[in-house]
């Protein structure tokens, strides 16, 4: 591969963990809000670990099927992205916390943040872009809209926001 091309393309990985993290850090600042141990900077950095991780698996795949028999060599790409998921399902797990004296559950909803801000993170990597947008933007109206109805509602899950 050319020199310039590989620069080209970690500058282009480079706007890919960019453009994760400034998503991750959009759905973060909602739980930063909710004033949540996992805020901005957990779900820029998840995002953006993601985006790296999936883009960093294309450029293996691609290095490999340039250098070795397609024969020899098979690739599945979403063992990576398996990968992403199992690594950030761990992170989330340590943020569900369950308080047997109260019988509540905190952190339901950080965790599940963070696991779908990992699904952006792969959206911006394979260049979904529209798609990581408005997934954001769905996000964002789950967590501040559909608070505002519970709390309305009076619903157990505003008493226990996670």
């Amino acid at each position: 591969m050319d020199v310039l091309l590989i620069e080209l393309l970690q500058i282009q990985i480079l706007g890919h963990v960019v453009a994760a993290m400034v998503l991750g850090g959009i759905v973060g600042l909602d739980r930063e809000l909710a004033n949540r141990p996992a805020g901005i900077r957990t779900h820029s950095l998840v995002a953006g670990a993601a985006a790296l991780f999936v883009s960093m698996g294309q450029v293996l795949v691609e290095g490999f099927h340039s250098n070795i028999n397609v024969d020899v060599l098979r690739s599945d790409p979403i063992r990576l992205i398996e990968a992403v998921i199992t690594g950030v399902s761990f992170l989330g797990a340590g943020t569900i916390i369950r308080q047997q004296s109260a019988d509540r559950v905190h952190g339901l909803t950080t965790a599940a943040s963070i696991l779908i801000v990992a699904g952006i993170g792969v959206c911006v990597a394979l260049g979904q872009y529209i798609l990581a947008i408005g997934v954001t933007g769905l996000v964002w109206v789950v967590l501040r809209g559909l608070h505002h109805v519970e709390a309305r509602l009076g619903t157990a899950s505003t008493r226990n926001l996670g």
